[in-house]
């Protein structure tokens, strides 16, 4: 189960780079690099 919420985690977090095309703020930036973080962890380890 840890594996499936790390991969949707990462998956969600890497979907939303797309914002990085408009402006962001820098709340969003730090978010999404939460989410890639986090969901990576919580796949691999």
């Amino acid at each position: 189960m840890k594996r499936v919420c790390g991969l949707m985690l990462f998956c969600f977090g890497a979907g939303m780079t797309v914002l990085l095309l408009i402006p962001q703020t820098f709340s969003t930036l730090i978010f999404i690099i939460a989410c890639l973080v986090i969901g990576y962890n919580l796949f691999c380890c």
